[in-house]
């Protein structure tokens, strides 16, 4: 049987915003959650699921093209809070970012380049960068009363530049998931 990757496409957070982000574990420690660790913290652009050692060659190359079609871009993070928005129990705790076009054209295009080299589960809707910060036991958050559920909305102002997006391999462990980087691809550095 051949080895299957489970790869995704992401962006890389500066250390210093990752430092940021992983330092609001420290205001919520009656959460029933599980923390992201600090060098995990990223932007999933697109999750590809399990893929062959030819098809990620295949994902590569495509993600080279795509990259060399785009220029550097900035993302803000402006807020932390439960999410996905209306989800009852929250699945997690995220930093969200502002919409923008550019990344979302970066997003669809790579998509588009891919889906005709890899099976994965595609996702039209509009792209929201997000970065989660934790994942919430359902469980353990029903047996909170809910005037006792801890406050999660908090308006940051984190703005970052985004010179590459990233191939990354994520194997799963007991611990939690190591994140490996296969292959950066950089962006365009001209305006």
């Amino acid at each position: 049987m051949r080895k299957k990757h489970r790869i995704f496409i992401a962006i890389n957070l500066p250390a210093e915003v990752k430092k940021f982000l992983a330092g609001y574990q420290k205001k919520q420690t009656k959460l029933p959650s599980k923390w992201v660790i600090e060098d995990n913290l990223h932007i999933t652009l697109l999750f590809l699921g399990h893929i062959t050692d030819e098809e990620l060659g295949s994902v590569c190359m495509a993600a080279k093209n795509v990259s060399g079609r785009h220029k550097i871009l900035d993302i803000r993070l402006s807020k932390i809070e439960y999410g996905p928005e209306g989800k009852i129990p929250p699945r997690m705790i995220w930093a969200i970012g502002e919409k923008s076009k550019q990344l979302s054209l970066l997003k669809k295009d790579l998509q588009d380049s891919l889906l005709e080299k890899v099976n994965f589960s595609a996702d039209f809707k509009a792209f929201s960068p997000h970065i989660t910060l934790a994942k919430i036991s359902a469980f353990a958050w029903r047996q909170i009363e809910p005037e006792e559920r801890p406050e999660i909305e908090e308006n940051i102002d984190l703005t970052f530049t985004v010179e590459s997006i990233e191939i990354m391999e994520s194997e799963l462990r007991r611990r939690g998931p190591i994140y490996t980087t296969i292959e950066s691809m950089l962006l365009l550095n001209h305006q």
